[in-house]
């Protein structure tokens, strides 16, 4: 009895351990993205000046109104992604299922541009064809997909299939539309977080806060799905009105996302299947999905801003360079399986 009990305990250690590193790891990179840089504080006092409410007007304003809120956007919009991935992934029971590969995001791209090419550079018109063109791909995904039930490698296969023909359709449109249309569509579609500011996020913060709390009121429901169709349906769950609403909460959250910084990719895809590893878990947490997925943006966006001296690249370039290498990996690992 003794052994195991050692190995529990161990195995405990080690996870708090590294959940206490993780913690640490965020407190410092948040540290790091509110604070570094010589132009902000270049001592320890001028960092208390600025905690104080002592320091210059301009080192305030960078600070508080520039920094922070672009802080904020990394977080709340990483815990979006995250989230996102987790809850595809979980229906699709497969690592690969997330609105990167599935093309959810390609489509709430469409959305962008078509209010783009119609209602010009609006910015809620532009959350609402974000919104739209996301539900119309999963919706396209879900019928193509559909034969007598739902297979996770269908829809993985239907949706890579749906996002190269919406990704031409993008390609097309753009070419069709005017010059400054296009400049900004094509600026958008690097995905950054330049130019965030509480005015502009704090509005579709309260979306996504309602998002992500009907995300966790079915978290039950998400569960008893990944048992499979028929354990779900004896256990009294209404598979399809479920898994739809469990697709309509992932696609809006990725289509505001998208809205706001335009498509950032890895991180609805990396962000769940790091989070259940730190867990040590074999279901994917909702929680530790949007708490990884927040730190990997916050992470990427330090990188995108300091990364390259007197430059900051857009967050997406960042994103997609990690995420292209993950892929390789992933896709490797799961055909040995």
């Amino acid at each position: 009895m003794i052994l195991p009990i050692r190995q529990r305990s161990s195995s405990l250690f080690k996870n708090n351990f590294t959940v206490s590193c993780v913690v640490l790891f965020s407190l410092l990179l948040i540290f790091a993205t509110l604070f570094f840089g010589k132009q902000v504080a270049s001592s320890f006092d001028d960092v208390w000046q600025l905690i104080t409410g002592q320091a210059t007007h301009y080192q305030s304003i960078v600070v508080w109104q520039w920094r922070a809120s672009r802080l904020f956007s990394a977080i709340i919009i990483g815990a979006a992604l995250g989230v996102s991935g987790a809850v595809f992934q979980s229906l699709v029971r497969n690592p690969l299922g997330s609105p990167d590969i599935t093309g959810f995001n390609v489509g709430a791209f469409t959305g962008v541009l078509i209010s783009l090419a119609v209602f010009g550079n609006v910015y809620w018109f532009s959350v609402l064809g974000a919104i739209l063109g996301g539900l119309f791909s999963a919706i396209l995904v879900y019928i193509f997909a559909y034969r007598d039930g739902h297979s996770g490698f269908r829809l993985i296969i239907v949706g890579i299939a749906i996002s190269a023909t919406l990704t031409a359709f993008n390609q097309w449109l753009s070419l069709t539309v005017s010059l400054e249309t296009a400049m900004t569509a094509a600026l958008w579609s690097a995905g950054s977080l330049n130019g965030m500011t509480w005015l502009r996020i704090l509005p579709a913060t309260t979306l996504i806060i309602a998002l992500l709390a009907v995300s966790l009121l079915l978290n039950t429901r998400m569960k008893l799905l990944e048992m499979g169709d028929d354990t779900a349906a004896a256990l009294g769950i209404s598979v399809n009105k479920s898994r739809l609403v469990l697709m309509f909460v992932g696609v809006s959250l990725t289509a505001l996302a998208t809205a706001i910084t335009g498509p950032i990719s890895f991180i609805s895809l990396a962000a769940p299947q790091i989070a259940r590893r730190l867990q040590k878990d074999q279901n994917i947490s909702l929680i530790g999905s949007a708490l990884v997925g927040a730190l990997l943006l916050v992470l990427a966006d330090f990188i995108a801003q300091h990364g390259w001296e007197n430059s900051t690249l857009p967050v997406g370039l960042v994103t997609i360079s990690l995420g292209g290498v993950y892929l390789v990996y992933l896709i490797i690992r799961e055909g040995k399986k």
